[in-house]
């Protein structure tokens, strides 16, 4: 079987999104988004962390390029950058507890 090469490219937009995961605050922001857009307040609220921790966290994803802040008004929204994020966390997610879901013990808290 031929699998995809590995460029430097390929390489580090999957480390970021790496990344992005190895966080429970900003993979419970992702999943929160792969259904529809959200205001800043709104996950704060659902996640259950401060506005503070929040925008940090938003900040990160926004470096990754995996959400985009869309101004509306005096406020902004968030969104997946690419609807194809969602897709592949729902692919993720399957393909994790498909294997085996208890070989990666739920991580320590911070």
């Amino acid at each position: 079987m031929e699998g995809v090469k590995a460029t430097p490219t390929s390489t580090d937009a999957l480390a970021r999104f790496g990344h992005a995961l190895s966080d429970t605050t900003r993979t419970r922001v992702l999943l929160a988004l792969r259904d529809t857009p959200r205001y800043p307040s709104e996950l704060a609220d659902g996640i259950g962390v401060s506005r503070q921790m929040l925008s940090n966290h938003l900040s990160c994803l926004r470096g990754c390029g995996l959400v985009v802040a869309v101004p509306e008004g005096r406020r902004t929204r968030y969104e997946l950058a690419d609807p194809r994020i969602g897709h592949a966390l729902d692919d993720l997610i399957g393909l994790v507890l498909a294997v085996d879901p208890s070989c990666c013990p739920a991580p320590d808290p911070c």
